[in-house]
């Protein structure tokens, strides 16, 4: 199979036009090397080169201590010269030591760099300083169901906005994806999964994807002492997803500090295992304070790795569409009723039910109304005609 278009492409190369560094980040086996070589065949001419850093030899260019040097090794793999050349490096994290050489021939000779690195804990303390206004980073996560569907070889339409999603959906469409659709919440988006046929095929891809995080982001990135405790939280939180977190239940459970949780937490962000979205305040310029709620990077993992209800592996499949659109809240009232999703730079609400009834359609635009959003949906698993339903498959 050729390799296929990610939507993260079309932004990395309007940035292949500027002159900054572009660093591609995420999580492991989510496609960044593929992502790399797409754009490298685009490159037209012979000005370029890809390294990977997990080679010894590729990794060797850039140990010169005279940086000047380096361009030397580059010509020798075969830059033709410094003018209008492009050099993709592929794991960058292994060798982070050629940080500091990238700053400098950026700053030195006419190079466009183009690299990927796996754990966004350790590319955003090893880039900040060091390659301060030098550099473009974008993240890039497991597939969305517009690129499972991509990866399946089956062409639809998908509508941008969320108003046209919901006036443009139709049962036949319903109909014709929802096999697909419980595939996707079921095994989620990382594309070496979504290209296995076999059921236990894809479940050792994903018990081997958790694995290589487990060796090479855990172990190698962190300095836990009490892995076991880490371990246990993560556990736990598997169970919890959807939820709003209690630290000092999580702490006792763990036998950890609410200090240590924190941390936990942060690693587990960091790294893209997890995430934890805040609730929403009208007011943009006032910090909420309150419980965050959790979310996990794929379905695939929590359907091998959990035993979750069909309601909680529906709202997180939900969040692993909306992420990549822009910064998420959610909203909860004090007498505990409760918006699942709200888009601020959109004023949207949203509500995630798996299954529906009149009752959520008036309460998401109630809630919405209140909190002065302009727009309120109900993102559902079965097909409904409300003008307020948006059917999974459309998103």
């Amino acid at each position: 199979m050729s390799l296929i278009e990610r939507k993260i492409s079309g932004r990395l190369r309007e940035a292949m036009h500027t002159s900054e560094i572009i660093v591609l980040t995420g999580m492991r086996r989510v496609g960044k090397t593929t992502v790399l070589k797409v754009l490298f065949q685009e490159i037209p001419g012979k000005n370029k080169i890809f390294l990977d850093f997990e080679n010894l030899l590729d990794r060797k260019i850039f140990e010169e201590t005279d940086f000047n040097r380096i361009l030397t090794g580059l010509k020798e793999a075969g830059l033709k010269n410094e003018k209008g050349a492009y050099v993709f490096i592929d794991e960058i994290q292994n060798f982070p030591q050629s940080v500091h050489a990238l700053k400098y021939l950026y700053d030195h000779y006419s190079i466009k760099f183009i690299v990927t690195g796996s754990s966004s804990f350790y590319l955003k303390n090893l880039f900040p300083e060091s390659l301060a206004g030098r550099k473009t980073i974008f993240e890039i996560f497991p597939l969305d169901f517009q690129e499972f569907l991509r990866f399946k070889e089956v062409s639809v339409p998908f509508e941008t906005s969320f108003k046209q999603k919901a006036e443009n959906k139709n049962i036949i469409r319903h109909e014709k994806l929802s096999g697909y659709v419980s595939e996707y919440i079921e095994w989620g988006g990382f594309p070496q999964v979504v290209l296995a046929s076999d059921i236990n095929h894809k479940k050792r891809l994903i018990s081997d994807i958790f694995s290589s995080y487990y060796q090479k982001d855990i172990l190698q990135l962190s300095d836990f002492k009490n892995l076991n405790a880490f371990r246990d939280l993560l556990m736990l939180l598997i169970q919890r997803t959807g939820s709003k977190l209690d630290i000092s239940k999580l702490a006792s459970e763990t036998g950890i500090s609410r200090d240590t949780v924190y941390s936990y937490l942060s690693f587990l962000e960091a790294t893209y295992m997890i995430s934890l979205i805040r609730p929403f305040s009208g007011n943009a310029d006032r910090q909420v304070s309150g419980s965050r709620k959790l979310y996990f990077c794929d379905n695939g993992i929590l359907s091998v790795f959990g035993k979750l209800s069909e309601g909680s592996m529906f709202e997180n499949a939900v969040y692993c569409q909306l992420r990549d659109i822009e910064k998420i809240n959610y909203y909860q009232k004090r007498s505990g009723i409760e918006i699942d999703f709200v888009l601020p730079g959109q004023e949207i609400g949203i509500e995630v039910k798996s299954r529906w009834n009149d009752i959520d359609f008036n309460k998401v635009a109630r809630v919405s109304s209140e909190i002065k959003l302009k727009e309120s949906y109900l993102l559902t698993r079965q097909f409904n005609e409300h003008k307020m339903c948006i059917p999974f498959e459309m998103l």
